[in-house]
């Protein structure tokens, strides 16, 4: 079974190897290592620590932003047409016509280019400029962040931002613990401990000391996994193994901490710019996972490039015909007109190769280039509105929602993935204590208990209401008035934030006669990792996660009082009573273990086990399972159905023989170099078992506000949310219930059940035949949620092993759950435990005919990239992905996994640093302005307040957007060919001559002016549905994701459209001036050009009203001003004092005859 999950992980191992050598105050011995770079050149193998994330700089601007812009085909086309406009020979329309434009269009887009890459460098450069205490000779000076290098020593303090992956060598704490916030990491604002190795901790005691320093530093190299790192460090003739745990990574800040002092391991970064190849220069971990900016485009305009291929297609064919016509009629012209043969300098084969160009060229506004100016002004525009509406004014903050990017508006109306963060984004990560069980009896608050006496003797049994069930009260709390105030008042260590009050616990705890009671509020007290620090007289818990410190808040409140810890002591208050206990062991919690245990000797020189964790495993360890212990069980799942967060509280005394036995087990496994976790991880297991259980907590972690529902809304607009977060599984899982993500009757993947699926089918080669399978036939009827995490992904997918890695130890995953056969279990708690389901899955895919095996399947594809296949199809059918303990460029892997495999619209939200390369990788990013800094911000595409806010910017602006841009394209389409496709029908007329119809002023501004008003507004301003009506309807945002207003279809029904009404009108006027020659006929060249001009004019016109649905005065106000413009210009263009100045530029000319008026 564990072969697909660890084959390649396993043989990464084996091939790798320590190569990372970086030696202590030793720049010269560093700066010998090299590598290839470039054939033959060598470069130095370690960087500086300065950064560049813009894309430009002052010489490269110029022609990286040319390269860029003419990546588009459009650009490419207009340059051909406008070389051979300067072609005297070839050359059928004044030059200023596509020139000028052109010019404009890329000034435009250069100018925006600028503008956010300068954002970029004055961003650089203040992060470079920092300042840090660098060990220079016997002193520590203030230099730059850009002047470190590796190897060099760095003096930190409180509140300092770690400048670079350093190796944490001592501090002024005790044991030279150094605390740390990793909000810029991981998104979590609760602090985290790092430890120096305890030889450096007794060593560098002073700077001098620290000077004579040569230790060096053989470790891994430089990678992107944020939870991992392996090394050792060899001084004076002796090796230290070294772990994560020792290292302080670059965005990390310095908490509680005086003084730290650390060695750089990884140093700097290169450019991110597109011409960077492979994240080459990337050291330090946070910047291997921030990723390269990349050039964002919508899927319109990558449809437009493909069209402006066609279109240029279709102009080759209809100038190749309209050629082999002029060489029908020149050669009869020249037999019929000996006399004008002089005409014809050239041969019949060479004019016509001249005429192909003329037609294409004259014909080269059917790819308008105004077309493109005009969409940079409503990308703009659209933008701005963004920016404006005050329903996305987040007032706590003073944030306005603004597009960053104006170019993705129309992306924001086809997006069906969502990317999102947990921790800052879904949640604004404050934990509270609701209610517990204790012994089998539920405690809630008060108001709530109230509410369940009318409920009959069921809930008077499920909470303690029966008789002999009420402990006796403590005279302290006789007065209810004051309680009813406060009533933790007796306490003085209470710090009166707790809003949980249940009076019959209260007086439980303060009887002191319930044993259970006791060590459940103890356990509370002494099994955490939470740091406290004395302000003011106040105790200050801080804590490695929210949900920590709200349990040890809680135990706080009841009379357990955490006071303060060392390496191997925690003293508590324990109503009133200083305790000390000895720490004897920390077993730490981990995704795999899911619970965290300690080992403690108390004051009378007992030892005992506390342990919390998840339900699934700590009852597992239960000694015994009584009725206590099904009681437990069914509050779990109560208070699962209410999304609060569960932890179950188990304990046990330790004889004293066993612990010495075990004691040097423990040792042992402590000191291994090699499969170090394993070997922990089996003893632990000794350790924890035969547990008696003492009870559960439940946490609710509070939505923003709006979550819930904008999720619900999302859903119904066809969008899929997947949660992608740092934080734990369980933490993640409850979250995903309370924003109904999941629900009760979802079957649960886990890793083991997608490995066995997936291993099932690969073993019967099903698909690997076909590679969609599992899209077309996976399980309609059922409701499927997938739950993973990161280190499961870095087994799973390949993108992610080709990074150089030293040996990792594997750690083994939790045994099978137990199998479960009681009926009384609720169909609640047969859904949390699917591990065990994976059979009855596997019998449903194959009735389903998922095993069905394709003749005609892709055969080449290699192992690796199958898999990642089958697993993104496989998580495209779930209705929600949960992904937990991620990096960040796990997220970004995961987000391009759906783009490549599945090509739809993604999104990504968060707003961390651990966010931007997620951010960055996806079609559309948004960085929510929230406690975690601008990181996120300043690499996103479009900035917001709040979570809820995103379905007003997707419902609203994004299908707005979306059908504005779809509506403009098809108009424009059509007023081009029914203005333009004349030109052809004329060359019939005039001996495919190439000769214009139009003057060339009415060419120049036919798109530019005369219809730029009607079509700007539409782009602008229309509107099908009002915004109230588009959030009541989310159902209309499919029409984007399906790419209904724009197409292949709707493209040829305009070009079809405007075909049919360029021959209306010509043909029209045709018949109307034919055979007439009065002087006021219609039958000269000028009269019947201008004709069909007005004509074609008249006819958009009525078109743009008949087209737009939201008719206002500015809508009027832009036709009356369009129709105004043409007969004031064309007054102006043909009058005398211009023919005289230029007769080729004004060729019309406007006399009075026979006394009226032209």
């Amino acid at each position: 079974m564990d072969s697909l999950a660890y084959r390649d992980d396993l043989e990464g191992e084996k091939n790798s190897a320590f190569t990372w050598e970086v030696k202590a105050n030793d720049r010269a011995y560093n700066n010998q290592f090299k590598e290839k770079a470039f054939l033959c050149w060598q470069r130095k193998k370690y960087n500086g620590n300065v950064i560049h994330t813009a894309k430009y700089n002052f010489f490269s601007f110029l022609p990286l932003n040319l390269y860029e812009q003419f990546h588009r085909i459009s650009n490419l086309y207009f340059l051909l047409v406008i070389i051979l406009q300067g072609i005297p020979e070839i050359s059928t329309l004044p030059w200023f016509t596509l020139f000028t434009p052109f010019i404009c269009l890329l000034v435009i887009r250069a100018t925006r280019d600028l503008v956010d890459d300068i954002g970029r460098h004055r961003s650089d450069r203040t992060i470079n400029n920092r300042p840090c205490q660098l060990l220079v000779g016997k002193r520590f000076l203030w230099k730059k962040w850009k002047n470190l290098c590796v190897g060099d020593l760095v003096c930190l303090h409180k509140d300092n931002i770690v400048p670079a992956d350093m190796l944490l060598l001592a501090s002024t704490e005790p044991s030279s613990l150094c605390y740390v916030e990793t909000a810029d990491i991981d998104g979590e604002t609760n602090l985290k401990f790092r430890q120096a190795s305890g030889v450096t901790h007794h060593k560098l005691t002073n700077v001098r000391k620290m000077a004579s320093f040569q230790g060096k530093v053989v470790c891994e190299e430089p990678n992107s996994r944020m939870h991992h790192f392996v090394g050792c460090m060899e001084w004076e003739g002796k090796k230290y193994p070294l772990d994560i745990g020792n290292i302080l990574l670059r965005g990390y800040k310095i908490r509680n901490t005086d003084t730290c002092y650390g060695m750089v391991i990884y140093a700097g970064t290169a450019s991110l710019g597109p011409l960077q190849h492979g994240g080459l220069g990337f050291d330090t971990k946070i910047m291997k996972n921030c990723g390269k900016i990349y050039l964002k485009r919508s899927k319109i305009d990558h449809l437009m490039n493909r069209l402006v291929v066609l279109i240029f297609m279709f102009l080759a064919l209809i100038s190749t015909a309209l050629t082999l016509g002029f060489w029908y009629k020149v050669t009869e012209f020249k037999t019929k007109h000996h006399y004008v043969s002089k005409l014809h300098v050239y041969s019949v084969a060479t004019e016509s190769f001249f005429i192909f160009w003329s037609f294409l060229v004259q014909l080269s506004v059917m790819v308008p280039m105004a077309m493109f100016i005009i969409v940079e002004f409503i990308y703009l525009g659209n933008s701005m509105f963004i920016g404006w509406d005050i329903q996305m004014y987040h007032a706590p903050q003073d944030i306005h929602a603004k597009a960053r990017n104006t170019s993705l508006n129309d992306q924001l109306g086809q997006v069906e993935y969502i990317f999102s963060d947990k921790t800052g984004t879904l949640t604004e990560n404050i934990m509270t204590f609701k209610k517990c069980c204790i012994n089998g009896i539920i405690y809630g608050p008060d108001e709530d208990e109230a509410l369940q006496e009318v409920s009959g003797s069921h809930s008077a049994a499920l909470y303690g209401r029966g008789p002999g069930s009420d402990p006796p009260r403590s005279s302290l709390l006789s007065s209810p008035n004051t309680q009813q105030e406060n009533p933790y008042l007796w306490n003085k260590f209470a710090d009166g934030k707790l809003c949980f009050c249940n009076m019959r616990l209260l007086s439980t705890v303060l009887g002191k006669e319930d044993r259970t009671v006791q060590e459940f509020w103890r356990l509370l007290a002494i099994c955490h990792t939470v740091m406290v620090q004395e302000r003011d007289d106040q105790l200050l818990y801080e804590a490695a996660s929210p949900d920590e410190e709200a349990l040890v808040t809680a135990a706080r409140n009841f009379g357990y009082v955490f006071l303060t810890r060392t390496q191997d002591s925690i003293t508590v208050m324990e109503l009133g009573e200083k305790r000390v206990y000895q720490v004897l062991a920390m077993m730490d919690f981990n995704s795999n273990r899911k619970r965290m245990s300690i080992l403690v000797r108390n004051p009378e020189g007992s030892i005992y086990l506390y342990t919390k964790g998840a339900d699934t495993v700590i009852f597992d360890r239960l000694y015994k399972k009584g009725l206590t212990e099904w009681t437990t069980e069914e509050a779990l799942a109560s208070f699962a159905q209410q999304t609060l967060r569960t932890l179950c509280l188990a304990y046990k005394r330790v004889d004293e023989d066993f612990y010495k036995e075990w004691r040097h087990r423990h040792q042992e496994a402590s000191i291994q170099l090699e499969n170090r976790a394993h070997a922990l991880h089996q003893v632990y297991e000794e350790m924890e078992k035969n547990l008696q259980l003492l009870g559960a907590t439940a946490i609710e972690d509070k939505l923003q506000d709006g979550v819930l529902e904008t999720i619900q809304c999302l859903k119904q607009g066809n969008i899929k949310v997947w949660v992608l977060t740092g934080d734990k599984q369980e933490t993640a899982v409850n979250i995903g219930f309370a924003c109904q993500l999941l629900s009760e009757d979802m079957l649960i993947l886990e890793e083991k059940d997608i490995v066995r699926i997936l291993e099932d089918y690969w073993e019967k080669n099903n698909l690997l035949s076909g590679k969609s399978c599992l899209k077309n036939r996976f399980l309609p009827q059922v409701n499927v949620a997938m739950v993973i995490n990161g280190e499961f992904l870095d087994q799973l997918l390949l993108s992610l092993r080709k990074e150089p890695r030293a040996p990792v130890q594997r750690v083994n995953v939790d045994e099978e759950f137990r199998q479960e056969s009681e009926e009384q279990r609720t169909n609640f708690l047969q859904a949390r435990r699917i591990s065990r389901m994976w059979r009855t899955l596997g019998t449903q895919l194959r009735s389903t005919g998922l095993g069905s095996q394709r003749k005609d399947a892709d055969t080449h594809e290699s192992p690796e990239v199958l898999r990642e296949r089958a697993f993104v199809e496989l998580a495209s059918r779930c209705q929600a992905v949960i992904c937990c303990r991620v990096t960040p460029k796990q997220k970004a892997l995961i987000v391009a996994l759906v783009k490549k495999y599945q090509n739809m619209v993604t999104m990504a939200i968060g707003d961390g640093t651990n966010d931007v390369n997620m951010i960055k990788t996806a079609d559309v990013g948004v960085g929510l302005a929230g406690q975690e800094g601008m990181q996120a911000v300043q690499s996103s595409d479009y900035v917001l307040g709040q979570f809820c806010f995103l379905r007003r910017l997707l419902l609203v602006h994004g299908r707005w957007s979306y059908m504005r841009i779809c509506k403009f394209l098809r108009y424009f389409i059509y007023k081009t060919m029914a203005s333009m496709m004349v030109q052809m029908w004329f060359a019939f007329y005039n001996g495919f001559t190439a000769q214009p119809l139009y003057e060339g002023w009415f060419l120049a501004l036919y798109n530019l002016l005369y219809t730029t008003l009607p079509v700007l507004y539409i782009g602008l301003f229309e509107q099908d549905v009002s915004a109230k009506r588009s959030l009541e309807l989310p159902e209309l945002y499919m029409a984007g994701q399906k790419d209904k207003l724009f197409n292949y279809w709707v493209f040829f029904q305009s070009i079809t459209h405007g075909t049919a009404t360029s021959l209306i009108n010509f043909f029209m006027t045709l018949s109307v001036s034919h055979g007439t020659a009065e002087p006021l006929s219609l039958s000269d060249y000028q009269s019947f050009s201008e004709v069909v001009a007005i004509s074609c004019l008249l006819s958009v016109t009525i078109e743009v009203i008949l087209t737009t649905n939201y008719w206002t005065v500015l809508f009027m106000l832009a036709i009356f001003f369009s129709l105004c413009s043409y007969v004031v210009i064309s007054w102006a263009s043909q009058s005398y004092q211009l023919f005289r100045i230029s007769p080729k530029t004004f060729p019309f000319l406007c006399e009075p005859q026979q006394g009226t008026g032209c």
